[in-house]
């Protein structure tokens, strides 16, 4: 019997922890989800559960069921129960995204990669949600008329610089 099969009563917690992240880790949310909000009703009174329960629980319901005031919540519960979890730091960077709010995210990410370096999932989010440059003028706002035309032309000006490079001699 599948762990997705199993009545709340039949379940070992940890295997089916470990079970729910592998598939939300794979992209397969929706049952992995199944997954750990059954064990979240099992688990309801003694509330005994590990950090990226409640990390990878925080995404789920911010991506899926569309609870991002929840999912940050369940994220920054996370953090606090294990401050040295990477995966803790990606599920709350990615639900500050889903709220759209980048400078959160990469705040978080950062945070997550100073706890481990070189974190393979951390990284490939940043590399996925990409790095802004400083303004090209910084006292001024990244909004200001004359930074967004300046970092416009410093852009055209170093895709012509590739091209040239990229062309050869």
């Amino acid at each position: 019997m599948s762990v997705q099969e199993a009545s709340t009563q039949d379940i070992d917690i940890g295997a089916a922890i470990d079970e729910g992240l592998r598939l939300c880790r794979t992209n397969e949310w929706q049952t992995g989800m199944e997954i750990l909000w059954k064990i979240a009703r099992k688990q309801e009174r003694s509330k005994k559960l590990p950090a990226i329960y409640y990390s990878y629980a925080g995404y789920g319901a911010a991506k899926i069921d569309g609870n991002i005031k929840e999912g940050l919540s369940l994220c920054r519960h996370a953090i606090k129960l294990d401050p040295t979890e990477p995966d803790n730091y990606l599920n709350l960077a990615r639900v500050e995204m889903l709220r759209r709010n980048r400078k959160s995210a990469v705040k978080a990410l950062q945070r997550g990669l100073r706890v481990k370096p070189g974190h393979p999932r951390l990284v490939d989010f940043e590399q996925e949600i990409g790095s802004r440059r400083r303004p090209v003028i910084p006292f001024l706002s990244r909004d200001n008329a004359l930074n967004i035309w300046l970092g416009k032309k410093r852009y055209l000006r170093e895709l012509e610089h590739e091209a040239r490079v990229d062309s050869g001699p």
